[in-house]
């Protein structure tokens, strides 16, 4: 299935074929097509690149497909990274996290941090940091897959 190229996001580089690679949901999912191209909420005059996740309903392109302006894709695959890496040892701890100190890092971006931490406000953490924890354990090898390929090309890159 061809991604639209009449809509208001401009595809510029596409994978046509990102339903068969999505993950859990690979060969049945409603993601159909990543891609990058010119954002949708572009005003006259200014230009953003952004991606853009397309999913499919069977009868229509989703209302529900996602655009994001680059940045964010980066800082989502950052925030990924540094949870993969916090639950390497979250296993120290008898709840996963120290309620007292709930910050796990911050990554500094732009003159500022982000400020990652567990979110103790979740009336359900105590179990719901060990449902993630398990989820990304069981979601290991597809996770660790692609972090080997983002790894290796940020070698190429110079970074």
């Amino acid at each position: 299935m061809k991604i639209p190229t009449s809509l208001k996001h401009k595809p510029v580089i596409t994978v046509e074929n990102y339903e068969q690679v999505d993950g859990l949901n690979a060969n049945r999912s409603d993601a159909k097509g990543l891609s990058i191209g010119l954002a949708q909420w572009n005003d006259r005059g200014l230009v953003e690149a952004s991606a853009k996740v397309w999913r499919y309903t069977g009868e229509k392109w989703s209302r529900q497909s996602e655009e994001l302006p680059l940045n964010r894709v980066l800082d989502l695959a950052i925030l990924l990274c540094r949870t993969s890496l916090y639950f390497q040892d979250a296993y120290r701890f008898p709840k996963y996290y120290d309620p007292e100190h709930p910050a796990i890092d911050r990554i500094g971006l732009q003159g500022d941090a982000m400020s990652v931490e567990v979110c103790t406000d979740n009336p359900m953490i105590d179990t719901d940091i060990r449902l993630l924890a398990d989820a990304l354990s069981q979601d290991g090898e597809r996770l660790g897959e692609r972090f080997r390929v983002l790894s290796d090309m940020l070698k190429q890159m110079g970074y």
